[in-house]
């Protein structure tokens, strides 16, 4: 089976937005642990030091995502040059590398994601349980008409 010049282009775009949507998570991940170190200068606390610890974690997972999204996208410009200089079972190999690179970097997206996701679970359980009391102090007062709350003029 040999492959055609534009099979390996349709990734392209794919692989492109790819690398620019972990580009986004690094710079939004490496803003986050600016502020968390900074916060921890000036006010140490264990649990900032636990948050830096899932956001390195988090961090060599969007390194690899890039690196393997990286290959990935020079696996198909290899492909390409491949089947332009006529050798298309050669390329359909290295094709198929970079699609395996391709679900590497999904499959650490995926990790990623699920760690993100489980760390704002454990941020929102720190503060449920304020929030509750808060409810529970709201829905305690009498209730009054809104213009009741304002100060005359």
């Amino acid at each position: 089976m040999h492959i055609e010049i534009n099979t390996p282009a349709l990734l392209f775009p794919a692989i492109s937005l790819l690398l620019l949507a972990y580009t986004n998570r690094f710079l939004g991940l490496s803003s986050t642990i600016r502020s968390l170190h900074h916060e921890y200068q000036q006010r140490p606390d264990p649990k900032i030091l636990g948050q830096l610890d899932n956001l390195r974690h988090r961090v060599a997972l969007i390194r690899g995502m890039q690196i393997s999204g990286t290959l990935s996208i020079f696996c198909c410009v290899i492909s390409m040059v491949l089947v332009f200089v006529g050798y298309g079972e050669v390329a359909t190999w290295v094709f198929g590398s970079s699609l395996l690179l391709m679900s590497l970097s999904l499959a650490l997206s995926l990790r990623e994601l699920f760690i993100s996701g489980h760390a704002l679970t454990i941020l929102l359980a720190d503060m449920a349980e304020p929030l509750a009391a808060h409810h529970q102090r709201e829905s305690s007062r009498p209730w009054r008409h809104p213009e009741e709350d304002e100060p005359p003029p």
